[in-house]
């Protein structure tokens, strides 16, 4: 099996929005009713590229996830956090790749001086056929840990599912802190 970790392009769009189209459709993990339209999808990736990584991972050539960090809250005191978002195709999930994806993307925001990373993930009081703990338990795998729960705030399939959020710190915090380096600025070497 050969990985690569690369830059996404907006080429690979519709590989993504396939892949995401599982999780709107038939998973509470994402809170989406309706999948976006490519165009839609395209100028969100955009939007991302031009400040953040947006990261594919492919497996013989064939793209099999995606992860992508995005502005916590859009505010200028936020600019050293970021909100970690990660797919991955039904079929390719426990072969690895959603770790090779989270240690790609983390070490291009450590170049970037980002600090905090956020995950806002999807909780069932009771595992459901719509949503497992998985994701939060994969987090906790990479080091992130609970950093706060919001009850039955999204309603799915005719159910209310809690949100938790969870935090990393990938480097310590300085009185007097450099400002990030948007990733677009940053000198690009090889894929991982």
């Amino acid at each position: 099996m050969s990985v690569i970790i690369r830059d996404a392009c907006i080429s690979d769009a519709p590989r993504l929005l396939e892949i995401y189209d599982y999780y709107v459709q038939h998973t509470a993990i994402s809170f989406e009713y309706t999948t976006p339209t490519q165009e839609e999808f395209c100028r969100r990736m955009r939007h991302i590229m031009s400040r953040y990584p947006y990261l594919v991972a492919e497996v013989d050539g064939t793209v099999q996830g995606y992860a992508y960090a995005g502005a916590f809250v859009g505010r200028a005191a936020y600019d050293w956090s970021c909100e970690l978002t990660i797919y991955l195709a039904r079929d390719a999930r426990k072969m690895g790749l959603g770790r090779q994806l989270y240690t790609a993307l983390e070490q291009r925001l450590a170049q970037m001086g980002v600090l905090n990373l956020y995950a806002c993930i999807g909780w069932p009081e009771a595992e459901d056929e719509y949503l497992t703990r998985n994701s939060a338990q994969f987090h906790e795998h990479l080091g992130f840990t609970l950093a706060g729960t919001f009850r039955r705030c999204g309603y799915k399939f005719g159910r209310w599912y809690d949100m938790v959020w969870m935090e990393k710190l990938l480097a310590p915090h300085r009185p007097q802190q450099p400002p990030i380096i948007p990733y677009p600025d940053l000198p690009h070497g090889e894929n991982v």
